[in-house]
């Protein structure tokens, strides 16, 4: 059967990738027959046969000694698909290509059934940069964050902070020791560089847990800037709150609905006290809306005065609080 639809396809002028389903579990079973489908298909003209671990339990061992062997006994060019069910399919593919595979199938964040296929992005990155295999060029590298997050946009499924190479926390430093570390040497803590123009970019997570690592942040976007430690502490917080006010669970402390500022002079020749100023507003704290006013010595007396009159009741540490 094999050997029929793979001729009957080579002479209708295609191009014969023959996937061997099941074969590595089926070699471990009967070694001979799985060698005589391969060799059936090569001799039929498949162009490659390409191996698959389709359960996904093979341990990368396992698939570079069979790889070896069947390199041994057939002239085809060998691929290699594998499963993630595991926890060993990008594993299992390179140890398949350190053994003589020249054909790597995988999905682009490592969709697929159950536990996925063999993540196509960790695949590309650990070929080139590990490998030293040409299989993208440097702009195309380049781009693998954001063919990632695009994926996984057209997918409609979350993208991952923990993914390697692209993920958001993937370089991303949140021990102080680490984090000031990576701002002296940076490979200390970071197997590439990962805004190297050879290599991803973008997958630096703004995650600044310290000074060093926000003055770290600043000389990549101004290589030329210089923080003193106060600088990059205000930075740092800066940072934090940013980060905070657009997180999905944030909350605000309460939200200013509306308000009408009034300034009134009191007579004619009215010198500066005697001008006052009014202030009405809305609050909302929660599910609730003061509406309260108040009078000051100016606008923002006027305003802070009202302010405190409706907040004061759920914040309560404000009153102890004073404006210079």
């Amino acid at each position: 059967m094999i050997s029929n639809s793979v001729a009957f396809l080579v002479e209708s002028g295609r191009r014969v990738f023959f996937d061997a389903e099941h074969f590595f579990d089926g070699y471990r079973a009967n070694a001979h027959y799985a060698i005589q489908a391969v060799q059936a298909a090569e001799v039929a003209g498949a162009e490659c046969v390409v191996l698959c671990d389709t359960n996904g339990g093979m341990m990368p061992d396992e698939i570079s000694t069979i790889v070896h062997q069947v390199r041994q006994r057939t002239g085809v060019e060998l691929g290699i698909h594998t499963h993630n069910d595991a926890d060993m399919a990008v594993a299992g593919a390179l140890a398949a290509v350190r053994a003589g595979v020249t054909q790597v199938q995988g999905t682009m964040n490592g969709y697929g059934e159950r536990c996925g296929n063999a993540n196509l992005v960790s695949l590309i990155a650990n070929l080139k940069l590990k490998l030293g295999i040409e299989c993208v060029s440097d702009e195309q590298l380049a781009s693998l964050t954001e063919a990632s997050r695009y994926v996984a946009e057209v997918a409609n499924m979350p993208t991952l902070n923990s993914q390697p190479y692209v993920g958001g926390s993937a370089f991303a430093h949140k021990g102080g020791l680490h984090a000031s570390a990576v701002s002296k040497v940076e490979h200390s803590y970071q197997h590439i560089q990962p805004r190297s123009s050879a290599t991803i970019s973008g997958c630096l997570s703004p995650t600044c847990p310290d000074a060093a690592t926000s003055s770290g942040r600043a000389r990549e976007v101004c290589p030329d800037a210089e923080l003193t430690q106060a600088q990059a502490r205000q930075l740092l917080e800066e940072i934090k709150t940013a980060r905070t006010r657009l997180s999905p669970d944030y909350s605000p402390p309460f939200s200013l609905v509306d308000f009408v500022s009034m300034v009134e002079k009191r007579s004619d020749n009215a010198r500066a006290g005697d001008i006052s100023s009014q202030v009405m507003l809305k609050v909302r704290v929660d599910d609730e809306v003061m509406h309260t006013a108040a009078e000051g010595n100016g606008p923002v007396n006027a305003l802070d005065h009202a302010l405190r009159k409706a907040l004061e009741q759920f914040y309560p540490d404000l009153q102890v609080v004073r404006l210079l």
